[in-house]
Parts: C-alpha cells; structure tokens; sequence
C-alpha cells in the first residue's frame, strides 16, 4: 500500500468515526409484533419528539445502519432474515430490543410459531420495556446507547442497558 491509499484509508476511518460519534443511523425490524411498538417508533420521529435532534436518522437500508431497532417476538419466518440484516450491518453495530414481546416474548411466548426473544436470536445491547413503550422512553433508551458509545465502552465490557419504564 502506498502512501496516497494509507492517507485516503486514514482519512475515511476518521470520517467515519465522527460520523458514528456525532450521529446513528437506525433500521427498524419487525420480527412479529401486533404494531403497537412500531406505531411508538414512528410517533419519535414526528416533530413533536424530533429524534432528529440527537442525530438519529431512520434508514432503509441495514448496510448503511449502525443501530438495528427491533420489535416483537421473533417468528420461525422471522428468524433467519433478522439474522440476515443484522449480519449485513457493518461493524460497529447495536440492537434496541423495544417492547416487552421484543424481550421476552410477552403475549406470544410459547407459540408454535415463535422461537423466543430477539436475545435469543443476536445480541442486545439496550432493553426497552413497555407494551408498547412510550415514545419518551424509545427515546431515554436510544440516548442511553448514544452515552455509552460516546464513553467508548467495547461491547464484551459492556452489560445491556435496560430503560426506564415510563408510565402512561
């Protein structure tokens, strides 16, 4: 490698890590859920929430996302395509389960046709209680993972953080 690709390479990395610092880009999936958790997802995006602000922006595409939003029980049908996007997602990445089905299976646990909670299929990095959370606490959980990457804790050192529970 000459000098010219090193300096490009060092160029891009330090692009892209103030990117990562100063803004998340997030991929919504749903797993199997009754909506209730997507509806709060999308409510956060609203200009009366304006996640916007934290710089958080909504992707279409797991290729260009950092955080991977996920909701709902994981269905058998479910499964291996959330598998697929999370492995599409490039390093680093992080998944917010939210939605008290999304954690533990809630009211589907024990379908023929689930297979359990998204831990159980990839790792989770922030918990968001609720059926379904309100979009206050979406946005307490997303913060809190905003805080810890900018404390620069490696994922192995770091337990998953569980929001607060805002009641209605």
């Amino acid at each position: 490698m000459n000098n010219t690709d090193q300096l490009w390479t060092k160029v891009i990395n330090q692009v892209r890590d103030w990117a990562r610092q100063n803004s998340i880009w997030a991929v919504h999936f749903n797993s199997g859920s009754c909506n209730g958790c997507d509806i709060e997802i999308l409510a956060t995006l609203t200009p009366r929430y304006d996640v916007e602000r934290f710089g958080i922006k909504l992707q279409g595409s797991p290729r260009h996302a950092d955080v991977l939003i996920v909701t709902g029980p994981v269905t058998r049908q479910a499964r291996e395509r959330l598998i697929r996007t999370y492995e599409q997602m490039p390093e680093p990445k992080f998944v917010i389960s939210v939605g008290s089905c999304s954690i533990s299976g809630g009211v589907f646990e024990g379908c023929y046709n689930c297979v359990g909670s998204v831990d159980d299929v990839i790792p989770v990095d922030v918990y968001i209680p609720g059926c379904p959370p309100r979009p206050e606490a979406i946005i307490d959980g997303i913060v809190q993972l905003l805080t810890e990457l900018k404390g620069g804790k490696a994922r192995k050192q770091q337990r998953p953080v569980i929001a607060e529970e805002i009641p209605a």
